[in-house]
């Protein structure tokens, strides 16, 4: 069984954002750039799948800028074997990202579709499920748990009353949570191995597909700043401020 490993290059979680100056977004330029975490978990279940013999090949796939080879290349170093990188130097959205990995999945007829559940840096956890959508296969958001079978994969969801498990006949899509497991660290030999291994360079316009933004920014700026909290010497004082606020009716 193949596996599609779709996965997006977001600035790297260790650092504050900060916004442009005209507020048409946020500071990119001498960033520290790295793979989405959830990403990362949807590589790993890739490549664990593969040790255990249930799959044969992992293709990563990236859809952006030429920077994003380097995260590619992280994915290859883990253990995928070739990437495709979708060259655009548009803004990408969700629609259109699915609607280029739908393209990319008829061709290369995967058996799983595992991506992470949300970049962190748009945070709109809709990619999963528009491809699925377009795809007309089952899908299991929120994957905790991923136990594979024969023609059929069980996923445990977390759901807010707690874990849902549902079984999806394949070929079928997975969004991967946080508890899924813990991505591994590349070793040296690997990330030395990952500079051979293929990466076919791609357009939007290979597959058919017009990725020009649906939505438009207007602004972008900073949350409030927090104010300084106060101290009070007795509960009466406590119950009084918070009434002042309005915290307490």
């Amino acid at each position: 069984m193949k596996i599609l490993v779709p996965v997006k290059r977001v600035v790297d979680y260790n650092v504050k954002v900060r916004v442009k100056s005209d507020q048409s977004g946020v500071e990119l330029a001498n960033v520290k750039m790295s793979m989405n975490p959830f990403d990362e978990i949807a590589v790993e279940e890739a490549v664990r799948l593969k040790e255990k013999g249930v799959a044969s090949e992992i293709v990563v796939v990236s859809i952006g800028v030429q920077q994003c080879q380097e995260t590619i290349r992280t994915a290859l170093a883990m253990g995928a074997d070739r990437g495709i990188l979708v060259v655009t130097d548009v803004p990408t959205e969700s629609l259109g990202v699915a609607k280029v990995l739908a393209k990319i999945a008829a061709e290369e007829q995967p058996g799983l579709v595992i991506l992470g559940k949300q970049a962190i840096d748009d945070d709109a956890n809709q990619t999963g499920q528009m491809l699925a959508a377009l795809l007309g296969w089952p899908q299991g958001t929120f994957a905790s748990k991923v136990e594979p079978g024969d023609g059929h994969v069980t996923v445990t969801r977390e759901v807010d009353g707690g874990l849902e498990t549902v079984e999806l006949k394949l070929p079928a899509v997975i969004t991967t949570d946080l508890r899924l497991n813990e991505p591994r660290y590349a070793s040296l030999p690997n990330i030395m191995k990952a500079k051979s291994k293929p990466i076919a360079m791609k357009t939007p316009a290979d597959y058919g597909v017009d990725l020009a933004p649906r939505l438009e920014v207007l602004k972008v700026t900073e949350p409030p700043r927090r104010s300084a909290g106060i101290k009070v010497k007795t509960v009466d004082e406590l119950v009084t401020k918070l009434k002042e606020a309005g915290a307490i009716a």
